[in-house]
């Protein structure tokens, strides 16, 4: 009997639903030829399948007969990520990246583990990028950037050259991000978020929120 691995990606929602075609798509010859299985995981599943493919909860998926396991996460919430990136460590389970047949990577570029990459995503040179990163469709990333872990570009995401974005910053669909300078990169901090459609011209620091043309600081609203 050939020995199957079970791939499950973790989240049956619309990040999972965008996720699991492109995995599927990757790991096809493994699946016709019966080695490998692939399934959602979902911690609140409201059906057992979706998409024909086959729910199942953490506990099932752990129990499941399959020697080996592995898990990419599909969430868009980067704290929830690494909540369940902990968990699958402690339960010392494998990830897998999940990358798209058109997906472009060029020279020294250095991806860690649990990555996504949607279709149309270019990462062109001199890159490194932590785990669990999420880039979502027609998003780049240029030359000489230094990305953290748990980061999230939402789609069409443009990150030019010479940027250091840190751990768990948040880049809202079509956000653009002006290059900065070898030896003086313009920086995102920790948690920050870049509203869709914002346009980063300077740094922002660890925790703010941006918005808008140039992007600053979103304000509190008054109203109430």
């Amino acid at each position: 009997m050939t020995e199957q691995t079970l791939f499950g990606v973790y989240g049956a929602s619309g990040a999972g639903r965008g996720v699991l075609p492109v995995a599927r798509d990757m790991l096809n010859d493994q699946i016709n030829d019966a080695k490998a299985r692939l399934v959602f995981i979902d911690d609140r599943p409201l059906a057992t399948t979706v998409n024909d493919t086959p729910v199942l909860t953490y506990p099932q998926f752990l129990d499941s007969p399959e020697t080996k396991k592995s898990v990419c996460i599909a969430i868009a919430d980067s704290n929830v990520r690494q909540t369940l990136a902990d968990r699958c460590l402690q339960d010392k389970l494998d990830f897998f990246p999940v990358k798209a047949s058109n997906v472009v990577i060029m020279d020294a570029v250095d991806i860690g583990e649990g990555a996504i990459l949607s279709p149309f995503v270019t990462l062109t040179s001199n890159i490194k990028i932590g785990q669990h990163f999420q880039a979502n469709l027609y998003s780049y990333v240029e030359h000489d950037c230094v990305i953290g872990d748990f980061v999230t570009f939402a789609p069409g995401v443009r990150c030019n050259g010479n940027i250091v974005i840190e751990d768990h910053a948040y880049l809202g669909s079509g956000a653009v991000i002006r290059s900065g300078l070898p030896g003086q990169p313009l920086v995102i901090g920790k948690g920050a978020v870049v509203g869709m459609g914002a346009v980063v011209t300077k740094n922002i620091p660890a925790g703010v929120t941006v918005i808008g043309c140039p992007a600053k600081p979103m304000t509190p609203s008054r109203e109430g």
